[in-house]
C-alpha cells in the first residue's frame, strides 16, 4: 500500500521557496513604493538634498586630488582644505568670467534691441505678411468666441537686477557655504571612513566587494568629470578664440557659457547655440554675419560630440544613450538646471554600484525562480 504522506524534504523545500518568494514580493513592493515616493521627496526637500548631493558628487570627484596630496605626506585636514580652495578658485574664475560680462550684456539689451530688430527685419516682414494673411482668413469665418473680455494676468517681477541679486544672493551663499562644509568634512574623513567601511565587514569577501565598489565609484566619477571638464574647457577656449577673431564682444563669457552648458547632454548645446544666436544679433548688424557664432559652435560641437568625446570618454565610461535621456529628464524635473548638470555623474555612480554589487532581477522574479537576486557584472565575468 502506497503512503500518501508528503516527503519531508520536498515539504521543507516547498516552504523555503514560498518563504523566499514572499520575502521577494515584500522587497519588490517596498522598492516600488520607494521609487514612487523618492522623486517627490527629493523635489520637496530640494533646499537640503540638492546642495548635499552636489557637494558629495564634487567631493567624490576631488578624491584623486586628495590622495595625490596625501601621498606627498600632506595631512588629511590640510589636503582637504587645499582641495576646497582649488575648487573655489576654479569656480570663482568661471563665475566671474561669465556673470560680470553677462550683467553688462543684460544692461545693453534695451540699447541693442534696434540692432537686433534691424538684423531680423526680413524675418519679421515675413512673419507680418503671414500674420496678415491668417487674419484675413479668420475674419472671414463666423466668430465663435464668447462675449466679454478675458482676464488680465499681471506678473510681478523684481524692479532691477540689484533687487534680484539681493533677494537670491543670501540664500545662495548659505547653500554654498553648507556645500563647502560637506565637501571639506567628507574629504577630511575619507581615508578613515573608507578603512572603517572595509574593516567593518564580517567577511573577507564582503570587505573585498566593498573596497572594489568604493574604488570603482571614485574612479568612474572622477574620470568622467575630469575628462569631460578638460574637453568642455577646450571647446569653450576654441569658441572664445574664434569669436574674438570675429570681433564679438565678451568672447571669454561666451566660451564659459559654452563650457558650462556642454555638461548637459543634448539640451545644453542647443541652449548654447540659441544664446550665441542672440549674442550675434546684438553684436552684428547683418543677419548673415550674426549666424556665424552659433554656426561655428555647432560645427565644433559636432566634432567634439561625434569624434573627441566618444574616443576619449567612451573607452572609460560606457553609458546607454536611453539611460542618459531618462536620467537627464528625471533630475532636471527634480532639481532644474542644477539637476541636469548632476544627471550624468549621478547616473555613473548608481550604475557603478549596481553593476558591482548586483541589480534586482525583476524578470527572474516574475517569470523564473521567483527571487530578486542577481549577480553583478564583475561576478558574472569572474564565473565566465
Amino acid at each position: 500500500m502506497v503512503s500518501s504522506d508528503p516527503d519531508p524534504v520536498e515539504f521543507v523545500e516547498g516552504m523555503t521557496i514560498k518563504r523566499d518568494r514572499l520575502l521577494a514580493s515584500l522587497t519588490l513592493m517596498a522598492g516600488i513604493g520607494l521609487i514612487i515616493a523618492l522623486p517627490f521627496a527629493l523635489r520637496a526637500g530640494a533646499e537640503f538634498f540638492l546642495p548635499v548631493t552636489a557637494a558629495l558628487v564634487i567631493a567624490v570627484a576631488l578624491v584623486p586630488l586628495l590622495e595625490w596630496f596625501e601621498r606627498r605626506r600632506v595631512p588629511s585636514p590640510l589636503a582637504s582644505l587645499l582641495c576646497v580652495l582649488i575648487f573655489l578658485a576654479v569656480m570663482a574664475f568661471a563665475i566671474l568670467s561669465i556673470v560680470i560680462p553677462a550683467i553688462d550684456w543684460v544692461a545693453l539689451v534695451p540699447e541693442r534691441m534696434p540692432k537686433v530688430r534691424e538684423a531680423l527685419e526680413p524675418v519679421l516682414n515675413l512673419y507680418k505678411n503671414l500674420d496678415r494673411f491668417m487674419d484675413r482668413i479668420f475674419n472671414q469665418l463666423p466668430s465663435a468666441s464668447p462675449q466679454g473680455g478675458g482676464r488680465v494676468v499681471r506678473l510681478e517681477t523684481p524692479n532691477s537686477m540689484f533687487d534680484l541679486l539681493t533677494q537670491s544672493a543670501p540664500h545662495a551663499l548659505i547653500q554654498l557655504f553648507f556645500a563647502l562644509l560637506v565637501i571639506y568634512f567628507f574629504l577630511a574623513g575619507w581615508t578613515g571612513m573608507r578603512k572603517q567601511t572595509i574593516t567593518g565587514r564580517s567577511s573577507f569577501e564582503g570587505a573585498l566587494t566593498t573596497a572594489r565598489v568604493i574604488q570603482q565609484v571614485v574612479d568612474a566619477t572622477s574620470t568622467y568629470i575630469g575628462t569631460i571638464t578638460i574637453i568642455n574647457v577646450t571647446l569653450g577656449a576654441l569658441t572664445a578664440t574664434i569669436l574674438w577673431m570675429l570681433g564679438m564682444d565678451s568672447p571669454l563669457m561666451w566660451g564659459g557659457i559654452v563650457a558650462v552648458l556642454n555638461y548637459i547632454p543634448y539640451l545644453g548645446p542647443i541652449a548654447a547655440a540659441l544664446l550665441l544666436a542672440v549674442g550675434g544679433l546684438m553684436t552684428f548688424t547683418d543677419a548673415w554675419t550674426a549666424i556665424f557664432p552659433p554656426a561655428i559652435f555647432i560645427g565644433l560641437h559636432l566634432v567634439e560630440a561625434n569624434a573627441v568625446t566618444p574616443l576619449i570618454v567612451g573607452k572609460r565610461v560606457k553609458i546607454n544613450p536611453l539611460l542618459i535621456l531618462i536620467s537627464l529628464s528625471f533630475w532636471a524635473w527634480v532639481w532644474g538646471t542644477t539637476g541636469a548638470l548632476l544627471a550624468i555623474p549621478l547616473l555613473i555612480i548608481i550604475k557603478t554600484v549596481f553593476s558591482s554589487a548586483g541589480t534586482p532581477d525583476i524578470a527572474g522574479f516574475l517569470f523564473e525562480q521567483g527571487t530578486l537576486t542577481h549577480a553583478g557584472e564583475e561576478d558574472e565575468e569572474e564565473r565566465d
